[in-house]
C-alpha cells in the first residue's frame, strides 16, 4: 500500500491509513471549491492506481463529510469518482465515533449513552447473582468502556452534551450499589471512588499530556504543545513546567478554541499545582491526579 500513499501525498492531501480503511482529508479554509477540486483529481488518482494493481474503489462505499466554515455553510459541494458523483455525508463514522460537520458529537453521544444504557439494564439482571466487586468489573467491562472510549473528544463540550453520559454513569452506579433512582449520586460515586464524566475526560487529556511530554505519546501530540517560551535564560514557566498556550492567530479553528488540544491540554496542565506538574513517573502522576481531581469534584 505504500505507492497508494505516495500517489495521494503527490497532491498535497493528507492521509490516514487502517487496515483496508484510507481516509483522506484536505484544508483550504479560504478557497473551499479548492478543495473539493483537489480531492477529485485526487480520487481519480487513486482509482486509476487501483485499476492497474487489479483493485477497484467502489463509490459507493465511498463517505465523505464536509466541515465548512459558517460563511461557506451554504455551499453543497459533490466529488466525483469514476464520472459519479458523491454528495456530502451528515455524518460518518470513523473508528466508532460518529463525526458530524459541525463537530457537536450530538449524535455520537446520543449513540454511545443509548449502547450504554443497555448495558447498565443487563448489570441490573446480573445483581442478584454476583457480589459488589464482580458487579463493579463487569459494569467497566460493559458501560465504563464505552463512557471512556474516545472520550478526549468531549473537552470544551457543553455541560448539556455530556448529561447523557453522566446519567448513564449514575445509574450505574445505583445499581452496583443497590440504591433506588431517587437517590443521591454523590455518596454512590464516593463510595465506588469514580470521577464524574466531565472530571474522567480531564484525567484522560492530563494523562494524554503527560505522556506526549514524557516521551510516552505520539509525536504529533507533543508537537502541538508549546513547551517553552523563546528565551536563553531559565525563567518560571520553565522551573514549574508551564505550557504555552496559543493565541487566537496561532491556532485558528472554527469551532471553539477551547476544544483543540494544543489549547486546551496546555490550560488545564497550567491549573495543575506545581507538584503534580513536576511528578516523574506515570504511575504516580494517574495516582496523584486523581486525588487532585477528587477534591474537585468535591468527592473527596
Amino acid at each position: 500500500m505504500k505507492p497508494l500513499g505516495e500517489v495521494i501525498s503527490g497532491f498535497g492531501v493528507s492521509y490516514h491509513l487502517y487496515a483496508d480503511d484510507t481516509q483522506l482529508y484536505f484544508s483550504t479554509p479560504n478557497h473551499p471549491n479548492k478543495a473539493v477540486e483537489v480531492l477529485s483529481r485526487c480520487l481519480e488518482a487513486v482509482r486509476v492506481w487501483m485499476g492497474r494493481n487489479r483493485l477497484k474503489l467502489n463509490p459507493s462505499k465511498t463517505e465523505w463529510l464536509w466541515m465548512p466554515a459558517p460563511r461557506y455553510s451554504q455551499l453543497q459541494p459533490q466529488l466525483t469518482v469514476g464520472g459519479e458523483l458523491l454528495a456530502p455525508m451528515e455524518r460518518v463514522r470513523n473508528l466508532g465515533v460518529l463525526l458530524d460537520g459541525r463537530l457537536s458529537f450530538d449524535d455520537h453521544l446520543v449513540a454511545v449513552s443509548k449502547r450504554a444504557f443497555h448495558q447498565v439494564r443487563l448489570v441490573r439482571q446480573l445483581r442478584p447473582f454476583l457480589d459488589r466487586e464482580a458487579l463493579c468489573t463487569v459494569t467497566h467491562a460493559l458501560v465504563t468502556s464505552r463512557l471512556d472510549y474516545c472520550n478526549a473528544l468531549y473537552m470544551g463540550l457543553p455541560l448539556k452534551c455530556t448529561r447523557r453520559l453522566q446519567l448513564v454513569q449514575n445509574a450505574a452506579a445505583r445499581v452496583i450499589v443497590g440504591a433506588t433512582r431517587c437517590s443521591h449520586v454523590t455518596p454512590l460515586l464516593r463510595s465506588l471512588h469514580w470521577l464524574p464524566v466531565v472530571f474522567r475526560v480531564r484525567f484522560k487529556i492530563l494523562v494524554t499530556t503527560f505522556k506526549a511530554l514524557h516521551g510516552l505519546g505520539p509525536g504529533y501530540l507533543r508537537d502541538r504543545l508549546l513547551l517553552t517560551y523563546a528565551s536563553h535564560r531559565p525563567v518560571r514557566s520553565h522551573r514549574e513546567g508551564l505550557l504555552r498556550v496559543p493565541s487566537a492567530k496561532q491556532c485558528r479553528l472554527a469551532a471553539p478554541r477551547g476544544r483543540a488540544f494544543s489549547v486546551g491540554a496546555p490550560t488545564l496542565w497550567n491549573e495543575l499545582p506545581p507538584g503534580l506538574r513536576q511528578v516523574p513517573d506515570l504511575r504516580t502522576f494517574r495516582r496523584e491526579l486523581k486525588t487532585h481531581l477528587f477534591i474537585q469534584a468535591g468527592l473527596a
